[in-house]
């Protein structure tokens, strides 16, 4: 029966979800003992341990919801790389003011230029921050919003993705959108305006977006909603990930 009160104590602390507090309560017990701090101190240095770990599991899941295709910081982005990029403006936007602003940003470039790294830094940066964030190509984007129209559920869709503090599309421009896809991606940008942050990442500049969407009139209406509040990188230059080959290349030889 001595284990009976070490065994009443993990059954709380499981109940009551801490299980920072279990795995760590008998060593710093240990630690606290061998130092002389009381008890108070002790409970907090355990709380303490509990409430970090739980922000990290927060953050991986932000992470695993917001579904990256790869998780990337901006501290491993060469900025040198890309002269006409602003360093000063995406770390100013690391910060992540803009999204409760509920701005917007918009990264132009041609490919490789990095847009899609900047994007992810600034995704990760938001779900360190506790912002839901989701990530998808412009066009999958196009092509879960007609399968939802098709099986009566876009409504659904369209309230989950508003809830989204940070939507990111990447790659709008790559492949031209069907009347009814363009359409679909207007309506969800429109109902995006000032009640959430969208980043779009596109190959073309604006001049050359109804080439994408079809009508100049859409396209008109897109853009002043998009750039009301608008953030805009300008990623033009060399290859960045041209770049980044010649380097591991030279770094292997």
């Amino acid at each position: 029966m001595t284990n009976a009160p070490e065994l009443l104590l993990a059954h709380h602390l499981k109940t009551l979800r801490l299980p920072t507090f279990l795995r760590e309560h008998d060593k710093q017990a240990r630690i606290c003992a061998a130092e002389g701090v009381d008890h108070v101190r002790y409970l907090a240095r355990l709380t303490e341990l509990e409430l970090i770990d739980r922000e990290r599991r927060m953050v991986e899941r932000r992470i695993k919801s917001a579904k990256f295709p790869a998780v990337k910081s901006l501290d491993s982005f060469d900025f040198k790389a890309i002269p006409s990029l602003n360093k000063m403006m995406v770390l100013e936007l690391a910060r992540c003011d803009w999204i409760e602003r509920r701005e917007n940003v918009i990264a132009l470039g041609p490919s490789g230029t990095g847009k899609t790294h900047v994007a992810l830094g600034l995704g990760l940066m938001a779900c360190q921050k506790g912002m839901p964030v989701s990530f998808v190509t412009a066009a999958s984007l196009v092509h879960e919003l007609m399968e939802a129209r098709d099986e009566k559920r876009l409504l659904r869709m369209q309230r989950q993705l508003a809830k989204v503090k940070l939507l990111i599309i990447d790659e709008l421009g790559f492949v031209p959108l069907s009347k009814t896809g363009a359409e679909l991606l207007f309506e969800l940008i429109s109902q995006r305006y000032e009640c959430g942050s969208t980043l779009i990442t596109s190959n073309l500049p604006f001049e050359e977006w109804t080439e994408t969407f079809g009508s100049e009139r859409l396209t008109g209406a897109l853009l002043d909603r998009l750039t009301h509040h608008v953030n805009i990188l300008e990623m033009n230059g060399e290859s960045y990930r041209l770049n980044q080959s010649r380097s591991r290349m030279k770094s292997n030889k």
